[in-house]
């Protein structure tokens, strides 16, 4: 019976890229030269230091373009309060990594009101889809493409 895997997936050799080429954009650019601004990278958490919250705004915006010029969707990005104190101001921003329950029952919600034939179940933090055809699978993976996901998707594993 053909399958695929619905996932929610980040590279993280392209995140690490997209990291250290924002940091040397930072370092070059005339309105951040001289000042504290720099990202930080552990595991899937990226911090970003700065002077003033203003610094900050145009951290995150450098930051977004080469998350996107890297090919990373910036919907992967969960972006956390900005804490300020006298010396700096700092935020954290976590990449999501995988598909959350609440956000698996939406999708599986849109692909039975699509009324496909075919089941999807949720898998630690995938989701498989099977059908008899692969017509209506290819189906699906077009509907779920077009539609307004809160989270990055990747289909694989497509099997006959």
């Amino acid at each position: 019976m053909p399958s695929f895997d619905i996932v929610s997936e980040v590279d993280t050799h392209e995140l690490t890229n997209a990291v250290d080429q924002a940091n040397r954009e930072v370092t070059t650019r005339f309105d951040l030269r001289g000042t504290s601004a720099k990202y930080e990278l552990d595991e899937n958490v990226i911090t970003q230091k700065a002077d003033n919250e203003f610094q900050l705004k145009q951290l995150l915006d450098i930051l977004r373009g080469r998350l996107s010029a890297r090919g990373i969707d910036v919907r992967a990005m969960d972006e956390g309060k900005v804490e300020t104190n006298l010396a700096e101001a700092r935020q954290k921003i976590t990449i999501k990594q995988g598909i959350e329950q609440p956000v698996a029952k939406k999708i599986i919600a849109k692909i039975k009101e699509a009324k496909l034939k075919v089941e999807a179940q949720i898998n630690g933090e995938k989701i498989r889809v099977t059908g008899k055809k692969r017509d209506d699978l290819q189906t699906a993976i077009a509907m779920l493409r077009k539609a307004d996901v809160e989270v990055p998707l990747q289909f694989e594993n497509f099997r006959d």
